[in-house]
């Protein structure tokens, strides 16, 4: 686990630093769509992503869905560090977008390292500004682009992170984290299929060019 870490995290934080979060982390690998935190529950332990990618999901009160923002390896997630620090439940839901493997950290470790190791303390203030920078792109997104456009850029985005031209999401899916209905992502996928920027097949969507 120390070389992964080092590999990851390495030009962040010091050895003396990796060394305690070998010793008090748990190495977990998850599979691509388990459900790691759901809204309502209590955050026992802070997510640091050695490889893969999760996604992190709000609700609304008749249950549909956002995409807020994904996490990649190196990063942390900074609703879970709110959480934490406030010991309220989680606003949030995140689930794995691709297999991931990270390392759980104790809660109650973030505050001793924050006092005792300037690299933490940096690394969650640029977590919490590189999250909220997502979170606005998101809030711009939906206020200022058509459909159409942030359907572009979910593809994008979607395609990028999974390191595949290919897009397994079925429309519904991808309606949900849009939140928006299965009838328009379907209607804009086909536009960009009639563009050739997409094809359209069973049980998944090829990106060809989305430039």
């Amino acid at each position: 686990m120390v070389e992964e870490l080092k590999m990851n995290y390495g030009h962040l934080f010091e050895d003396a630093l990796i060394q305690e979060i070998n010793q008090v982390g748990t190495f977990k690998e998850v599979p691509e769509g388990h459900k790691m935190i759901e809204i309502g529950d209590y955050i026992k332990s802070i997510p640091l992503l050695i490889s893969g990618a999760i996604k992190i999901l709000r609700e609304d009160n008749d249950g549909d869905e956002l995409l807020l923002y994904f996490l990649e390896k190196g990063d942390t997630c900074a609703m879970t560090l709110t959480c934490c620090l406030g010991q309220t439940k989680s606003e949030i839901r995140a689930i794995a977008e691709t297999d991931t493997k990270l390392i759980m950290i104790p809660v109650r470790k973030m505050e001793e390292w924050s006092a005792k190791y300037k690299s933490w303390r940096n690394f969650v203030f640029e977590s919490y500004h590189n999250r909220l920078n997502e979170m606005l792109e998101t809030i711009d997104s939906i206020a200022f682009l058509n459909m159409d456009e942030r359907l572009l850029k979910y593809l994008k985005e979607k395609s990028r992170i999974s390191e595949d031209n290919i897009i397994h999401n079925t429309h519904q899916q991808i309606a949900y984290e849009l939140h928006t209905s299965r009838v328009v992502v379907s209607r804009l996928l086909k536009k960009l299929e009639n563009q050739d920027k997409i094809e359209l097949h069973r049980n998944n969507i090829e990106v060809i060019n989305l430039d």
